[in-house]
């Protein structure tokens, strides 16, 4: 990608230059990369109207689309690289993360391939009853009609490729709008699919801000899915904008990790070492709330703020680097006031705190402190942690729970009845033991409770969210 390129969308089978343009520069020297085009409601309709014509087409099956996604698969795993400085330069995010996630995206696609070839419904045994008796019945997964899919800033590659994937394999044309700060990745990874073999109307896309273009994609009585990763109160209002629409949400959390005395805990601190700072901290499970057994805490502490001084923190290019920028100076000093409030308040700093000569923030620890800071009931989406010490398990899980969240949770123990416990006690859409809540791999199902969404990502549960299910009955 040349520097300062112009970056047109593809609508409708064509490639739009607007006349309007959203400049994309690196978070880290706020440098230009790029400029993009900047759709409007009247493109959106555009898009969906297109979306809609080839659905009605139905000229796109089902081993075709699963051949579709295996070519992209393999195109992906072989422009790895290219896809990877991409991310560096728009999301800020260290190219030895941003290597992983350009692998991690190539894997999505496969598994969406997979999908699509084992798509089908499912047998049902009406001759169970006196009423079904000479019936036959089974159950037909059809799709269930356009998807406008809203994609954040923090992962611009996978979660797209989250997104388009399984619709792809579900048989649904997408319409996708892009997070504004972070466009390029997504915007590269349609125009890869269309090379693979996806229809060009197929997959469109509407970068620009909420407005102009979410909204209408949202409104529009054409478009019956929406798939949203982002915040809290973006999510929730789309869903209460479209209550008659199928609504998708994957949300923020503030992830826990519990350590208790019998487990692994220098193991837990060098992996919260590694996954509460991994790209800066903006991931929805990035570990952020650090619950210790008292009996082990000080020397789990001691660990921790030794890794932290390992880390390289700075310009997301150089290969060393750990940590980089967050996604723009406002984000930054959001979180950097967050922990000048907690400090304030009586928390203590154990590490970081403060901003590096190059305007990156330094990976923080804070121990103790108010339930109210935000540092602790909110998502930083910052590299911070928070440690806090418990006395019994009951607390810790307690402490746990207390959270308008519930996306992901981990515990490290080396007991199988407080596994258990913690399986049914914790109150999230996933709870990883012996392992950060940061963890995750994209065949599983990923999703949270309370204001953490609605939804399970992962292509073979999106794949049935995609779809409708119609029941056939044949009498003989």
């Amino acid at each position: 990608m040349a520097l300062g390129e112009d970056i047109r969308l593809r609508v409708a089978g064509q490639l739009i230059e607007t006349g309007e343009w959203i400049d994309v520069l690196n978070p880290f020297d706020n440098s230009l990369i790029a400029r993009v085009a900047s759709a409007d409601a009247e493109l959106v309709d555009r898009a969906i109207a297109s979306a809609k014509a080839a659905l009605e087409r139905d000229d796109f099956k089902q081993w075709q689309r699963a051949e579709a996604l295996d070519r992209a698969a393999v195109l992906l795993a072989d422009r790895a690289e290219e896809f990877a400085v991409t991310l560096a330069k728009e999301a800020g995010k260290p190219l030895k993360q941003a290597r992983v996630e350009a692998e991690r995206a190539a894997g999505t696609l496969k598994f969406s391939a997979d999908e699509a070839r084992r798509l089908a419904g499912e047998m049902v045994p009406m001759e169970g009853g006196p009423a079904g008796a000479g019936k036959i019945g089974f159950v037909l997964r059809v799709p269930v009609g356009v998807v406008g899919a809203i994609s954040p800033f923090n992962f611009p590659l996978n979660l797209v490729a989250h997104k388009l994937g399984p619709a792809i394999a579900a048989g649904c044309p997408v319409v996708l709008k892009p997070a504004s700060a972070t466009p390029l990745s997504g915007i590269a990874l349609v125009e890869l699919l269309v090379e693979a073999g996806v229809p060009a109307d197929w997959l469109h896309v509407v970068a620009g801000p909420g407005a102009q273009t979410g909204n209408p994609l949202v409104d529009s009585p054409d478009v019956a899915a929406i798939s949203f990763t982002g915040s809290v109160p973006v999510g929730w209002a789309i869903r209460s904008r479209a209550p008659r629409k199928r609504v998708m949400l994957e949300l923020g959390s503030n992830a826990p990790l519990i350590v208790c005395a019998d487990g692994d805990w220098q193991t837990a601190a060098d992996k919260m070492a590694i996954h509460g700072y991994s790209h800066a901290g903006q991931s929805c499970i990035s570990t952020q709330r650090v619950l210790l057994d008292e009996s082990i805490a000080d020397q789990f502490i001691e660990r921790a703020i030794a890794e932290l001084g390992e880390l390289k923190v700075g310009d997301p290019l150089d290969p060393d680097t750990d940590v980089g920028p967050l996604i723009d100076v406002g984000e930054r000093d959001r979180v950097h006031g967050w922990i000048e409030a907690a400090k304030q308040g009586g928390a203590k700093i154990l590490a970081g705190g403060g901003l590096n000569a190059d305007g990156t923030l330094q990976p923080t620890i804070i121990e103790g402190g108010s339930n109210s800071d935000q540092v602790w009931s909110g998502e930083v989406f910052g590299p911070v942690t928070v440690i806090r010490r418990f006395s019994d398990l009951g607390e810790a899980i307690a402490m746990a729970n207390d959270s308008d969240y519930g996306l992901q949770a981990g515990i490290f123990t080396s007991d199988l009845a407080t596994t258990l416990r913690a399986a049914r006690e914790l109150e999230y859409g996933g709870v990883m033991v012996n392992e950060v809540p940061t963890f995750r791999t994209d065949q599983m199902p990923y999703g949270g409770i309370k204001d953490s969404g609605n939804t399970r990502e992962g292509p073979h549960y999106s794949v049935r969210e995609f779809t409708e299910e119609r029941l056939i009955s044949i009498q003989p």
